[in-house]
């Protein structure tokens, strides 16, 4: 947590980003009291101010949001709107100042939600240009697994162009031994999560990173790759692994052998994005199903659910630095509905500059880098989509069929199949015998 006090800061924007992988449980994920993960400056309120103060955009993001027969069938409007709705109560029932908040935008591929929100009487009020994208990274592109974003652009109180904003919410390939496909899966969405040209004398598609701040997180499943040789390598074996991660000093040696860290100092992922101390809490990732603080002892525990960013005015050559101040980065451990915890984050945005009135200020990436759209991104994201609407209505079928159960469904659907089957041998060889009995 950054020692500062928010008094001297009113002109910098405070962000709030929340991050959950709900393992599918649709509404049932969350408790109706969302105070621990969505209100978090109650928490911390006291240590940086004399004066409460609400973060002036609330960012939501989800994976796994609803069973995922129902998320490939496009079936999430009654969750994300329940969702909405409870957010946005409990949001501004803990408001610090009974501050109001509104809906900036909200965007859904399959099970990765996003929900963007701004106060009422600040950003809600000045946003334009309101964009959402996604993309799918799952087979053939489906959305089993990607990203979706929001981008919208807030104008300069001088009457300049102003900055804009973009929020990516993702979803990476999951088990230890996939990295591989993860780092291509951030390729994947770099080059087809789209926005329009940032300026008009363009015709070419904006990348995620053709903004002036950028915030990237989700459950990007990247695990800890820790060698045999290690005397930690086995430790999540033991029931009382949860044990060991209470010491801050072995998380701290612990994160040297996260593979985020270990492929983003390669420059392979998440170039250009920064991060807090993530090893100053514990693991995210794997929980026992209704345990507060037990992991699953056939997974190593893992930070995977993170959040990274990065400003305009961040150096390209430093990543260990951010003029985006990190004020709080924390799990929730009390949500027992998933095996993963939910994580929050709060930021302090460096001061907007004054800017010309055409120019937006976007971030600067290292010389090596240079994201290109694909352009077959179109094709791809909608050769996914119908392949997640075919599959998912065969198998929404399949689990009305056994009664919620798609296993069930199955075993009834070929059991049916056999059925008609025999029942139309039997008669036609019955019809065959009478014939020949009645000549």
């Amino acid at each position: 947590m950054a020692n500062l006090s928010l008094d001297d800061h009113s002109d910098r924007l405070l962000i709030q980003i929340a991050s959950y992988n709900t393992n599918l449980q649709g509404v049932l994920a969350l408790p109706q009291d969302l105070v621990d993960w969505l209100a978090p400056t109650l928490q911390v309120s006291s240590f940086l101010s004399r004066e409460r103060r609400a973060p002036d955009i609330v960012a939501v993001g989800f994976q796994e949001l609803l069973p995922l027969h129902l998320g490939l069938t496009g079936y999430s409007k009654s969750v994300i709107d329940n969702r909405n709705a409870l957010i946005l109560s409990q949001i501004e029932a803990h408001a610090p100042n009974k501050e109001r908040y509104s809906l900036i935008a909200r965007i859904v591929n399959v099970g990765v939600a996003l929900l963007v929100y701004g106060l009422d009487d600040g950003i809600a009020r000045r946003v334009c240009d309101v964009q959402t994208q996604w993309t799918g990274t799952g087979p053939a592109y489906m959305g089993n697994k990607g990203a979706v974003g929001v981008r919208f652009r807030v104008p300069g109180a001088d009457g300049g162009v102003g900055e804009t904003f973009t929020f990516v919410n993702a979803h990476l390939t999951a088990y230890e031994d996939r990295l591989a496909s993860r780092l291509a899966d951030y390729k994947h969405i770099v080059g087809s999560l789209l926005f329009p040209p940032i300026s008009p004398d363009s015709l070419e598609p904006s990348t995620l990173y053709a903004t002036s701040h950028l915030f990237f997180f989700g459950d990007l499943n990247f695990r800890m790759d820790i060698p045999s040789s290690h005397s930690l390598s086995a430790f999540y074996k033991r029931l009382d692994a949860a044990r060991v991660l209470d010491d801050e000093k072995t998380r701290a040696e612990l994160k040297e052998f996260d593979q985020l860290v270990v492929e983003q100092r390669k420059g392979n992922v998440c170039t250009a994005l920064r991060e807090g101390e993530f090893w100053k809490f514990k693991c995210s990732y794997k929980y026992l199903l209704g345990e507060v603080d037990r992991y699953n002892t056939t997974r190593i525990p893992s930070w995977t659910d993170r959040v990274l960013y990065t400003t305009h005015t961040d150096s390209p050559d430093n990543l260990d630095k951010s003029d985006i101040t990190n004020i709080l980065y924390t799990s929730i451990p009390g949500y027992t509905t998933s095996d993963h915890k939910p994580v929050v984050c709060v930021l302090l945005l460096p001061r907007p500059a004054p800017t010309p009135a055409t120019t937006l200020p976007t971030i600067r990436l290292p010389s090596t880098y240079t994201p290109v759209p694909d352009p077959l991104a179109t094709l791809k994201r909608y050769v996914g989509r119908t392949l997640d609407r075919i599959i998912g209505i065969c198998w929404w079928f399949l689990v009305l069929l056994g009664a919620g159960s798609s296993a069930v469904g199955v075993f009834n659907f070929v059991l049916g199949i056999g059925a008609l089957t025999w029942w139309r041998w039997w008669k036609s060889k019955n019809v065959g015998v009478g014939h020949a009995t009645s000549i």
